[in-house]
């Protein structure tokens, strides 16, 4: 979570704060994607890579965790995520400074909280809102649940995180407009929890018609929906044989003949 937060929000402050000079819409969904990935190479060894509380709590449902360790996990995504939101403001302060003049304001043409944490665009209505989240985190479960599952097409081994990163990159252009396609709550709560205490006050809290629950509560809930979908029409439907396996035996027989 700490490289997520270092890394991704890093692209979106600069692209902010240089006033689009240095980066832009692209720039932020390509850095946060490869943040990701960087993230699973470094993490997946110890943890599995899990960086994101809704990826943890799908794992615990389908069995793949154990429900004790779920608290521990999603603690040490939120720490990271808030560490990582302390280090780009430290590294970005005089840029955040005289962006605007000072001040650090969470609405308005100077506005900066949202390089932190997601904010609703003005047309969006909280349900719209809720839904988007459900589903862009319900399709990011479902294929990271097929990209690591080695009876379907599997990714080769080692090659995983770069998938997941491609997936961030398709979800961010395809479902970011409305509220930035957060998908994970600990990248979003740690941060806004950040910006409350560094300077941007409560209203991080209030903004967007008190919008600060739903890329936590609907992510959890897309999360789940995304890999039960997986289980129940993918999973379970496996035949013994893996993949590829039944083309072999026939390679194998018209080489033989």
């Amino acid at each position: 979570s700490f490289k997520i937060q270092a890394l991704g929000c890093g692209c979106v402050a600069q692209a902010v704060l240089s006033r689009g000079a240095h980066g832009g819409p692209m720039t932020v969904a390509v850095g946060f994607a490869m943040a990701v990935t960087i993230a699973v190479y470094v993490s997946g060894g110890v943890s599995g890579g899990h960086i994101n509380p809704a990826v943890s709590l799908a794992m615990c449902v389908t069995g793949r965790l154990k429900w004790t360790k779920l608290p521990i996990y999603i603690l040490a995504q939120l720490l990271g995520a808030f560490v990582g939101a302390a280090a780009v403001f430290g590294i970005y302060y005089d840029a955040f400074m005289e962006y605007s003049n000072g001040t650090l304001e969470v609405t308005g043409p100077n506005a900066t909280a949202h390089i932190f944490a997601t904010y609703p665009a003005p047309y969006l209505s909280l349900l719209n809102g809720f839904a988007d989240q459900v589903m862009s985190t319900a399709v990011l479960l479902l294929a990271i649940f097929a990209i690591f599952d080695t009876r379907n097409n599997s990714v080769p081994k080692g090659l995983e995180p770069i998938a997941v990163g491609l997936l961030i990159i398709v979800l961010t252009c395809s479902l970011g407009m409305n509220s930035g396609c957060a998908m994970n709550p600990a990248r979003d709560l740690g941060p806004r929890l950040f910006t409350a205490i560094a300077g941007w006050g409560m209203e991080v809290f209030t903004a967007g018609n008190n919008w600060w629950w739903v890329p936590i509560i609907a992510p959890m809930l897309g999360g789940v929906l995304g890999a039960v979908i997986y289980v129940v029409f993918i999973e379970i439907h496996h035949s013994d044989t893996q993949p590829g396996e039944e083309n072999d035996v026939y390679d194998k027989y018209e080489l033989t003949n």
